[in-house]
């Protein structure tokens, strides 16, 4: 596939700590298969690496079989379809970068600061997950399944109405005449500016960062 989702190797499988066995003759072969479950993480992490290289938009079950170097049919034993991985995918976004909204919403008293922090921390995201930023903006999802689409929209759908929430509580605070006009006008603002970044990011093969003058950009959107 500080804040593990920020961070951390995306879909990265954990690491078991094993004791340690004394190198003698009756010591144990090495286990070669993966554990119950690694698989379908290995999948799901080879192919958030795929979308990483220019020209990946659209991505085969055999390619992808052939990076794994296993069969087709071993990848359908862990997921029913290619729309079914890409969904174990969105699921992973979802998890990750609403753990951090949540978490802002909860520790951050500012509703102005809620809601910079929020863009930045989606920024974040699809800076050190550039597969992901891929299926986000959609250039992954083009020739699969309509209802991932759907699914994406619904992810920034979600994200505009937790600013909205955040902005309006804002706007309130600073006496505005028509706080939720205000709030929904700026929320508006905000996702087509993190969406605007997050496509130029990955139409520029991850060479333009999203987070560039990122501050000062969001002081200016919401103040």
């Amino acid at each position: 596939m500080e804040d593990q989702s920020a961070h951390a190797d995306p879909l990265a499988p954990a690491t078991v700590s094993e004791p340690v066995t004394p190198a003698v003759a009756t010591a144990a072969p090495a286990r070669k298969r993966p554990r119950p479950g690694e698989r379908r993480v290995q999948i799901l992490q080879t192919l958030a690496q795929m979308l990483e290289q220019p020209g990946a938009e659209r991505i085969t079950t055999a390619a992808l079989a052939a990076r794994l170097d296993v069969s087709e049919a071993a990848l359908y034993r862990h997921f029913a379809s290619k729309a079914q991985m890409f969904e174990g995918l969105i699921e992973f976004i979802e998890s990750s970068v609403f753990t951090l909204v949540n978490q802002i919403a909860e520790r951050e008293p500012s509703g102005a600061a809620q809601a910079r922090r929020i863009v930045a921390v989606l920024l974040q995201f699809g800076e050190k997950n550039p597969g992901m930023t891929r299926v986000m903006v959609g250039d992954a999802l083009v020739f699969e399944h309509e209802r991932l689409a759907a699914r994406m929209n619904q992810f920034f759908d979600r994200l505009e109405s937790q600013l909205r929430q955040s902005l309006r509580a804002a706007a309130d605070e600073s006496g505005s005449a028509t706080p939720t006009v205000d709030a929904n006008a700026i929320a508006s603002a905000l996702v087509a500016f993190a969406v605007g970044r997050l496509h130029r990011y990955a139409r520029s093969d991850f060479r333009r960062s999203p987070t560039e003058l990122l501050e000062p950009a969001l002081q200016r959107l919401a103040a």
